[in-house]
């Protein structure tokens, strides 16, 4: 006999916002009624009587229409969250392993953290957020009191002295941020904010603007209208703001201060209503969003690799990439609600920043916009779209193209930028690659250029179109172990040349400087030379996945069947696909960045840097595969600050802020026709640091800045670019040459004077 389990039902999480919009309001309710009921009234003569002058029929409608206004507002939040299950699976599961991160991810953001890298905006986000939070305590902590029995009331005698001050304070402080924002917005206007500017944000404004003044205004007449009924009210000298006010009306009679105590009680509380009214409808709903959105930003693949796929050859799916808002998965669905539109995105955006389609927060807007007008399934039809949509553009179909162009998606360098600087943590840019995915393997629809570095990849294995029978060429006069395709790997470390260090011109000077480092650190290292083929990391950022696991798969196959544990790369793009990405496909090893490498053996003696000089001013430029996708920043510049007599100047954009060189995610292989180009913007900028000398750590960032300076008319002998190994190599070079100067004259000194004592 078969006996069945039980199937046990779980609350979807719209059900669990609408159960908790209706406690948080069914309590509300209550707690109007009990102190009805009961006539618990404190005794003490320094406490305050929380409906004191309003009559019986406000104080009704107050907890009539408040918690009819925290279930509608559920119900808004409800239909949102059913919104965001419309999207695919994603694992954000709470864990023992994670749950530190997601608390300090949280806390991070709760603090602002992101936010006070811009230290007024942070400020003033910081006056206004935490201003409310006290003031809701405060409210909060008055209704407890309400509730209690006069033996167990609280909020009296110095404890009530305490809490007039901090609410006082916080209504100056919440008000202050709140003014100064509509300074910031409607008379700074700084540009990200200027060009989202929508009527909206004024409602919101005012409405917070109201409640700040309005509940000073009650709080003025209030304590007015207590001391004309002749009640001592020194206690509330501690009210540092309405005490003030109050002795401005003095003089009024006792009736006419009751009257507009209850204007001013009325007004405060129907901006409160409307603040609830529009808070789930309006961009005010990521204050719940935001810090759900912070909490869920751990997930198990690593910071730089893309969401792994299944085997293109084998699968049965039908369509690939994101085309449909269904296509996305749930948390990227939720951080479509979660943006405060706040630009710093737009900010930091190379591609904006130089003329090009993309705009990073318009992705997230109009995806949201295609979201909202597709909600069909949600209770009533709809919800609200984000903030400041237009609501003349019509969306025809379920696809996220009806509003954003290929043009936008094909013009992002994968930096992260907009990613690091989100203060909610959106994750913007696996938006852009999904995308790319669906317009490449789906619709074909990519720049002729990069088509042509398709063909490369698939037929020479390299995006140069180089024969792979060259990959070694740059090793021909060194003594560099070159292994035999499957051949059992006995060395200490596979030296992962890449594509630029095998066939670039320019990078195989920085092959062969960090082959002659390695030598003179002992350091045992093999090549595989023809054998090595492209990592397809182009491949895939460019959202060509079947060209990438036909790059991928192979080269997993063979550094397997070899036997390779370790592998040292100079390449970043190299780096994070066979450290972050090849785990997808079974490849595990241990990958080292060559200026890991380069510090660990500096630090351990390995490498003697001891005589290493250069007399020159030199800037480090990050690279954002090192840097925002690896958060390797410290490294290179310790490799850098080993060197003797140079100075040492960073550009204005460095480690997070970092700018990109205008390669990453593709762009090397696409012609860069619209606006200024990356690279020279970034290159003035070195120019500006005065610097002699700029350094790299990536073959990209190399070429990129190289010909960003020679065309702004600089030459090697003004500006020297080059990889972090060339310029350790040169100060080494240059030391030992140093050395040998000083040497022979001493030495040519004391062979004269041992001939002549000889003599």
């Amino acid at each position: 006999m078969t006996t069945e389990l039980p199937v046990t039902k779980r609350f979807k999480p719209y059900q669990l916002s609408i159960a908790f919009g209706v406690g948080i309001g069914t309590f509300t309710m209550i707690s109007g009624i009990v102190p009805q009921l009961t006539g618990w009234k404190s005794t003490s003569l320094i406490h305050r009587e929380v409906f004191g002058g309003i009559p019986t029929a406000f104080q009704v409608a107050f907890y009539t229409v408040i918690p009819m206004m925290l279930i509608w507002g559920s119900l808004k939040f409800a239909d949102r969250i059913r919104n965001w299950e419309r999207g695919a699976p994603d694992r954000r599961k709470t864990t023992p392993k994670n749950v530190k991160r997601r608390l300090a991810d949280y806390r991070s953001g709760v603090y602002m953290r992101t936010l006070l890298r811009d230290s007024a905006a942070g400020l003033m986000h910081s006056m206004i957020y935490f201003g409310f939070l006290v003031l809701l305590g405060v409210t909060t902590v008055l209704e407890i009191d309400h509730q209690m029995p006069e033996a167990l009331k609280f909020l009296h005698g110095d404890v009530y002295r305490g809490y007039a001050l901090v609410g006082d304070v916080a209504g100056v402080v919440f008000t202050g941020g709140v003014i100064w924002a509509i300074i910031r917005r409607y008379v700074q206007r700084p540009y990200r904010i200027r060009i989202k500017t929508k009527p909206e944000h004024a409602l919101i404004l005012g409405v917070l603007l109201a409640i700040g003044v309005t509940g000073f205004g009650a709080e003025m007449f209030r304590i007015a209208q207590g001391q004309a009924a002749g009640v001592n009210l020194d206690h509330e000298k501690w009210s540092v703001v309405g005490y003030p006010l109050a002795q401005l009306v003095n003089g009024s009679s006792a009736s006419t201060l009751t009257t507009w105590h209850q204007g001013w009680w009325v007004a405060h509380v129907l901006t409160f209503i409307v603040f609830l009214a529009i808070l789930p409808i309006t961009m005010l709903r990521h204050m719940f969003t935001s810090p759900l959105n912070m909490y869920l930003k751990d997930r198990e693949r690593p910071k730089g690799a893309m969401k792994a796929m299944p085997n293109l050859t084998e699968t049965s799916l039908e369509s690939f990439g994101v085309n449909a808002v269904e296509e996305f998965t749930w948390k990227q669905l939720l951080d479509l609600d979660a943006c405060t539109m706040c630009g710093r995105c737009t900010s930091v955006c190379p591609a904006h920043a130089t003329g090009k389609p993309l705009d990073p927060r318009e992705i997230v807007l109009k995806s949201g916009e295609v979201m909202a007008a597709t909600a069909a399934h949600a209770l009533g039809g709809k919800v609200s779209p984000p903030l400041g949509a237009d609501s003349e553009i019509k969306i025809n179909a379920n696809s996220l193209f009806e509003r954003i162009t290929a043009e936008e998606i094909w013009s992002c360098t994968s930096c992260k930028a907009c990613d690091e600087i989100c203060p909610v943590n959106i994750e913007i840019l696996d938006k852009i690659l999904d995308m790319r995915r669906y317009l490449s393997l789906m619709e074909s629809n990519f720049p002729a250029q990069l088509g042509n570095a398709y063909r490369a990849m698939e037929n020479q294995g390299n995006p140069w179109g180089m024969s792979q029978t060259d990959r070694g060429e740059w090793a021909k006069d060194l003594d560099v172990e070159i292994l035999d395709p499957g051949a059992p790997f006995k060395s200490e470390y596979l030296y992962w040349v890449g594509c630029a260090g095998s066939f670039d011109d320019k990078n195989k000077k920085v092959t062969q400087s960090m082959a002659k480092l390695l030598k003179r650190a002992g350091i045992d290292v093999a090549i595989l030379g023809p054998s090595e083929m492209c990592t397809g990391d182009s491949a895939r950022r460019s959202g060509n996945e079947y060209l990438f696991q036909m790059l991928a798969m192979p080269n997993v196959e063979m550094l397997n069947t070899m036997g390779v544990q370790k592998i040292i790369t100079q390449c970043p793009h190299c780096f994070n696909t066979l450290k972050n990405e090849y785990p997808q496909l079974g490849g595990n090893y241990e990958v080292i960045h060559h200026s890991q490498l380069l510090e660990d053996l500096i630090e351990s003696g390995k490498l003697d840097v001891t005589n290493a000089t250069l007399e020159e001013r030199i800037t480090y430029h990050d690279s954002c595969y090192l840097g925002r996708h690896n958060d390797v920043y410290i490294a290179p510049r310790k490799v850098v600050g080993s060197i003797k007599g140079i100075e040492i100047v960073e550009m204005p954009r460095n480690g997070t802020k970092g700018m990109c060189c205008g390669a990453g995610g593709a762009r090397m292989w696409m012609e860069e026709d619209i606006g200024t180009k990356v690279n020279d913007e970034r290159a003035r900028e070195a120019i500006a640091t005065g610097a002699t000398r700029v350094a790299t750590a990536c073959p990209f960032c190399y070429i990129m800045l190289d010909d960003g300076v020679k065309g702004a008319g600089k030459d090697e002998s003004e500006i020297k670019v080059g990889d972090i190994a060339i310029h350790l190599l040169d100060a080494i070079e240059n030391g030992e040459r140093s050395v040998a100067t000083q040497s022979a004259p001493l030495a040519a000194a004391n062979v004269a004077s041992s001939t002549t004592s000889f003599s």
